[in-house]
């Protein structure tokens, strides 16, 4: 059986935002950009990757949820509870730099971890952790 990821999803509360970083702080190229019933989904991803797609969709994609419901997604989506991403990089430190330099929000400076890489975090405009990691050096 021959599997692979094709599509992951990021929920965002504000695609512009979302865009700013994912787009231009990270260089995702943007693939497709959707309303529907008032609602947007925008698909980025790596042109290093082109059949691997993220969508940045909004916290609950049904535009009949309840206010409650829709209430309770947005502050776990505040609090970086939903999701997160993990993109593997060549170079961490230049990565970390060039993402700060941009205004993106650190959660973790470049650090060696025991589990064998160097990663730093960020969190993106939505709360959502974005993480980037290299095998470390040996």
């Amino acid at each position: 059986m021959d599997i692979k990821l094709s599509q992951t999803f990021i929920a965002v509360d504000d695609h512009d935002k979302a865009l700013a970083f994912y787009r231009d702080a990270l260089g995702l190229e943007v693939r497709n950009d959707v309303g529907f019933e008032g609602m947007r989904w925008v698909t980025v991803g790596a042109p290093s990757q082109p059949d691997v797609d993220i969508v940045l969709e909004p916290p609950i994609g049904d535009p009949n949820a309840s206010p409650a419901d829709k209430e309770a997604a947005a502050e776990l989506l505040a609090k970086g509870l939903l999701r997160g991403v993990i993109f593997g990089t060549g170079d961490c430190d230049a990565t970390f730099e060039r993402i700060r330099a941009a205004g993106g929000e650190v959660l973790q400076e470049p650090v060696d971890q025991p589990y064998g890489v160097r990663d730093c975090a960020f969190r993106d405009p939505s709360g959502n952790m974005v993480r980037f990691s290299q095998p470390r050096r040996q």
